[in-house]
């Protein structure tokens, strides 16, 4: 302080004295002694009125800096004079109050921002680049009991790994990961989703699911119960009704008619039934997956092989395509199933076009069913295409729902259950693949599904090891 005010007085005494110099310069031939202390006396007068009027107005700007400073944005200058530094006070002023408006609007935002969060039914939680939690909302605190602080890592509070495993993901690639924590709170399960933040961090939504998960395993227990009684009374209904036929010489014509309404229903009610149960099985993890080295190509030869009575009685072809030799990591029956369900499929929709074509006395690439393998992105592609009817594209995205039928008419009269593409759905998601379906009307449709390769070290060894085992 004493530095500045030295400053401000030699700043106001110079000009004072040059002023002196030029009047002693002018007074000098008259009376050189007398005019010049006259001159210098009333000078430094002159400069110590001005300097003990500026000196409190000048203190007021260490002041007001000081006090904005330590955080009070209320602090002003208030210089009543109409100069030069009322002006520079004025405009520090100014921006004073602009800068106590924008704070105030800042701290009105994260309070609506906090109670936003807060009133959440989802556990919030933002941690930095580094990991160390930023902020939180109460459901969060709820969860972990008050134990998440922020400051802390979040490594240090929060011990589910799936949590952790998505918050570090999206910190290293910057992209949305989910995951599902069942070890948050015993007895419950919660979705996760992590999104990056542009400062860096990343934001975790923890949302509930431990009603829904509840509910669902309610649905999938009921219906392999009710499944699971369904199949001894309808085995006896369908043999019972067999013995009958047997002996059918004995009724007359509408006796058989009936007996045989009976069984083609009782057979349907069994295969949807055994459907129902491997749904169930396959849905609740119960069922569990023993992948095994496998050549696509032996997958694709298999599946032909085994389906080749039912594609000489429809009358229709099934060729093999395109095959790569590559290996892919499979449950052998699982996915024989699947591609079972899929040729089923192309086999009933594009039947149905080829009498059409016979009748028209049109030929052409209906009544063909083309199975192929081919390498894809680091996977294996296996496709099932009929050159049927076709589906439209509003059913495409719901075809892979269990009872959703195109053609209900002709599903039931085939005698097809619903539930085929679900289950195929649900085995290929469990290798870690994806399903899909293209189609055009009148061109026919194309089941495609994925699997991951087999690049670990000996696969190619045990793969004709294991080939055998699991076709027997």
């Amino acid at each position: 302080m004493k530095q500045s005010f030295f400053w401000k007085l030699l700043a106001v005494l110079l000009p004072a004295f040059v002023l002196v110099a030029w009047l002693a310069v002018l007074v000098l031939p008259y009376s050189r002694i007398g005019a010049v202390a006259l001159v210098v006396s009333g000078a430094v007068l002159l400069a110590f009125w001005f300097s003990a009027r500026l000196a409190p107005r000048m203190e007021r700007l260490p002041q007001f800096a000081a006090r904005l400073s330590a955080g009070d944005l209320a602090a002003r200058i208030d210089d009543p004079k109409n100069d030069e530094l009322a002006n520079i006070g004025y405009s520090l002023d100014t921006a004073a109050a602009r800068l106590q408006v924008s704070f105030r609007a800042l701290e009105a935002s994260r309070s609506e921002l906090e109670a936003l969060l807060d009133s959440m039914q989802e556990a919030v939680v933002a941690v930095d680049g580094s990991g160390r939690i930023q902020w939180t909302n109460r459901v969060m605190q709820g969860i972990t009991g008050g134990t998440v602080r922020v400051g802390h890592a979040l490594v240090q509070t929060v011990r589910d790994p799936e949590v952790l495993l998505c918050v570090q993901t999206t910190l290293e690639q910057r992209t949305v990961s989910e995951g599902k924590a069942s070890s948050m709170v015993p007895g419950r399960t919660f979705e996760v989703s992590v999104a990056p933040t542009p400062s860096g961090g990343a934001v975790a939504v923890l949302h509930d699911i431990s009603e829904v998960e509840r509910v669902e395993k309610t649905r999938r227990d009921f219906i392999a119960n009710v499944s699971h009684e369904l199949r001894t009374p309808l085995t006896s209904i369908s043999g019972y009704v067999e013995t009958l036929l047997d002996h059918a010489e004995t009724m007359g014509p509408h006796v058989q008619e009936f007996l045989h309404i009976i069984l083609k229903n009782a057979t349907r009610m069994n295969r949807l039934t055994e459907d129902l149960l491997a749904l169930a099985r396959v849905e609740s993890g119960e069922h569990k997956l023993r992948p095994v080295p496998v050549t696509a190509s032996t997958l694709v030869g298999d599946a032909v092989d085994s389906l080749s009575g039912l594609v000489h009685d429809s009358e229709m072809k099934l060729e093999i395509g395109a095959l790569t030799d590559q290996t892919v990591l499979a449950d052998y029956d699982a996915i024989q199933q699947v591609l079972a369900n899929l040729i089923e499929n192309a086999i009933k929709y594009g039947r149905s076009r080829s009498a059409q074509s016979a009748q028209s006395g049109q030929s052409g690439q209906s009544g063909r069913v083309l199975v192929s393998a081919v390498q894809r992105d680091g996977m294996v592609e296996f496709s099932v295409r009929d050159f049927g009817s076709g589906i439209a594209s509003q059913h495409l995205d719901r075809i892979f729902e269990r009872f959703y039928r195109v053609d209900k008419a002709r599903s039931k009269e085939s005698g097809g259950t619903g539930l085929g593409l679900a289950i195929a759905k649900h085995i290929v998601q469990a290798h870690g693949g994806n399903i899909r379906a293209e189609s055009e009307l009148n061109l026919g449709s194309t089941f495609s599904f994925t699997l991951p390769l087999a690049k670990a070290k000996g696969h190619a060894e045990t793969a004709a090891e294991d080939e055998p085992a699991a076709q027997a």
